[in-house]
């Protein structure tokens, strides 16, 4: 128990950066060789067992990875649209032409089953073009991406990112059109099918570097997205498909199952991985568009959409709701006398204490400038009012200087008005009636300048 105990805690300990780079190293060596060890006994015993899967279930996935295929092309050339990322823009094409490609194998095996023509011991051309032109637009997306990391010109950038496109596709097809038929290899071979070691050694580079690009982004932004984990993962997948075809003795033996069926995975994997990562960035932008990016509150307009819905609520359940507009004092004097990143800091403390006051049901917003708003469903005027006093206290109580203190003014329906233009008018005359008969601006700017 004691020696499991001493290996606990030594991974349990804090070693420093070097350390832990160090112990995830060998983790990852040790992950790899059991991998690589599971992976060989799998194919091993599919390599001498002889079951074989049926030339339609082949069809199957085979038809299934194609609309895969289309499907996320689609969705890249979306995220292109509105990201004008090259990568997503090359692998739209590049998956377009390997579903293009394997349609067309699909066909001409499929008249080859009814013609009775198979020939079992060849390699389909469609497999070998389709799947290493995949793998080489991999490595043409890292390139651009690497060579190209801005588009300063979008348009020709995207010409180029094309061109790459078309150069790879007729490259590749031009050097599996020239060569020979490639047929299975004798069956005391190690490598029954040492054809497919070009795609796989392809896709294990591009696996390579998509690892770079995650440990690459998560020193810069901290963690990485979905999309880049997706591609690392599919360049994997691909990876196990190829090693596995090329132990496969024959059409539809274990080994070529496993191979299609991994193959058919990648492309769920990235579809998923993309939609994934669509509804994170339109999320993002939604959230985007509904606030404020300094302070983190709801800006303006979902201020307005609010008060819409708390009043058609309010004229449903006759119960009141509370308005309260507040307006820093002395903005002006600390952006001169500190700087205006200790102004927009002031700004930020306001939006903090703003959030920390409010229930779920609330809505605080920044209104505008150095103005903020509360929207305090089912509270009177009376609760308001002591909403803002607690404010005010913990704006007096808050030992970071400067000082800051704000002026409010407060409306409720329905005695101050039926629309949201009447309550904020409402609100904003009482505001400014405190502001400049109250004796909250005189305070804080004696308070600011005695910080002085």
């Amino acid at each position: 128990m004691g020696g499991w105990a001493d290996i606990i805690g030594f991974l349990r300990s804090d070693r420093g950066p070097v350390a832990s780079r160090t112990l995830q190293t060998r983790a990852l060596v040790v992950c790899g060789v059991l991998s690589l060890t599971l992976f060989a006994a799998v194919v091993f015993y599919l390599r001498q067992i002889s079951v074989a899967g049926s030339p339609q279930g082949y069809l199957y996935l085979e038809v299934g990875g194609t609309l895969l295929c289309f499907c996320y092309a689609a969705n890249a050339l979306v995220r292109f649209r509105g990201t004008h990322d090259r990568t997503a823009l090359i692998l739209a094409f590049g998956f377009v032409l390997s579903g293009i490609i394997e349609t067309v194998g699909c066909f001409g095996l499929n008249d080859s089953l009814t013609s009775g023509a198979l020939a079992l011991s060849h390699i389909p051309m469609g497999w070998m073009v389709s799947r290493t032109l995949l793998a080489v637009l991999l490595l043409a997306a890292i390139a651009v991406e690497r060579y190209m990391p801005t588009a300063r010109q979008p348009s020709k950038e995207t010409a180029a990112a094309l061109l790459a496109v078309a150069l790879a596709a007729y490259m590749t097809s031009a050097a599996f059109l020239a060569a020979p038929a490639a047929p299975v290899a004798h069956a005391a071979n190690l490598f029954s099918r040492p054809w497919d070691l070009l795609p796989a050694g392809l896709f294990l580079i591009a696996a390579v570097c998509f690892l770079q690009r995650l440990k690459s982004a998560r020193e810069k932004k901290g963690a990485a997205s979905l999309f880049d984990h997706s591609l690392f993962i599919v360049a994997l997948l691909n990876v196990v498909c190829h090693a596995a075809a090329a132990f496969s003795r024959q059409l539809f033996d274990g080994p070529f199952f496993l191979a299609e069926v991994s193959k058919t995975l990648s492309y769920i994997v990235m579809l998923s991985g993309a939609l994934l990562e669509q509804a994170r960035l339109f999320e993002q932008v939604r959230s985007m568009a509904v606030t404020d990016p300094l302070t983190g509150l709801s800006n303006y307009r979902r201020l307005i959409s609010v008060l819409e819905a708390e009043l058609d609520r309010s004229r449903r359940t006759q119960r009141p709701f509370s308005i309260v507009l507040l307006d820093m004092d002395g903005l002006k004097i600390i952006n001169d006398q500190y700087g205006h990143l200790t102004g927009s800091r002031a700004l930020v403390r306001i939006g903090k204490i703003l959030r920390s006051h409010s229930r779920a049901i609330d809505t605080a917003a920044r209104y505008g400038g150095d103005e903020f708003a509360l929207v305090l469903p089912e509270a009177s005027k009376d609760t308001a009012s002591r909403v803002v006093s607690r404010i005010r206290e913990r704006l007096a109580a808050e030992p970071e200087h400067p000082a800051l203190s704000v002026s409010a003014g407060v409306a409720a329906f329905p005695e101050d008005g039926d629309t949201p233009e009447k309550l904020l008018g409402s609100a904003d005359r009482a505001l400014y009636a405190m502001k400049h008969h109250g004796r909250s601006s005189v305070q804080n700017l004696a308070r600011i300048a005695a910080c002085l």
